[in-house]
């Protein structure tokens, strides 16, 4: 069976050729033309890869990106912008964006940006297999294969990429990551030069699991170089 991608874009001619063209990959091209219904059609079904346009009619991109992570925290997102403005992408990134493209963009490359994002969601999910599903430091429990993270007994919501930087610490306890390393394993190389977002998802992160968000317990920082989660 095909794999389903959701293309929300008003732009037709982008929908015709991606359909024509992620037939080759194997995937099943749907659309939406507005950000109302692309929404609802990620909320209400399963996707492989949601492609999804910053600027769009009833709901913009952002907004859309923001909703869709609020219940399907590892649903890969791939945001397309006519703008080549900063701020676009750095907010795409703080809303759990995992790729981003300025149009115009060949087609060639698109295709190897969602191949780059087909391998690194395979590689995150074996790494999953090969580690043992449930960790735990202290009061701080951490279930891999649900995704799952408990504090002191109670559920902690965290986002895909928090979860994703948390789930790296503490399968490597003890190891110095740089922001640039934490950036290319969690986020991709496409996002080289950002590594102030890995700065602000630590930060979030600290603000949930740690008594003292000050005084890390679990996340430390290793001055010079980056961070490391405390060794077991």
């Amino acid at each position: 069976m095909n794999q389903k991608v959701l293309l929300i874009e008003d732009d037709a001619d982008i929908a015709r050729l991606l359909e024509l063209h992620l037939q080759d990959l194997d995937l099943e091209l749907e659309s939406a033309t507005d950000g109302e219904t692309g929404l609802n059609m990620a909320l209400h079904n399963e996707y492989e890869l949601i492609i999804l346009d910053v600027m769009l009619p009833k709901l913009d991109g952002l907004e859309v990106c923001r909703r869709i992570r609020e219940t399907k925290k590892s649903l890969p997102i791939l945001m397309l912008t006519a703008k080549s403005e900063e701020l676009d992408k750095v907010l795409g990134l703080e809303l759990g964006a995992d790729d981003y493209m300025t149009k115009p963009f060949s087609i060639r490359e698109l295709l190897a940006r969602i191949k780059s994002i087909r391998r690194r969601m395979s590689s995150i999910k074996n790494e999953a297999l090969s580690r043992p599903t449930l960790v735990t430091f202290d009061n701080l429990q951490i279930d891999t294969e649900k995704r799952k993270v408990v504090l002191n007994g109670l559920v902690i919501e965290l986002t895909a990429k928090e979860f994703d930087l948390l789930s790296l610490f503490a399968s490597n306890p003890g190891k110095a990551f740089t922001r640039e390393a934490l950036l290319n394993k969690v986020w991709g190389y496409n996002f080289s030069g950002y590594e102030h977002t890995v700065n602000s998802h630590i930060n979030r992160l600290r603000a949930k699991i740690e008594a003292d968000p000050s005084n890390p317990k679990f996340i430390k920082t290793v001055w010079g170089i980056g961070y490391k989660f405390r060794e077991a």
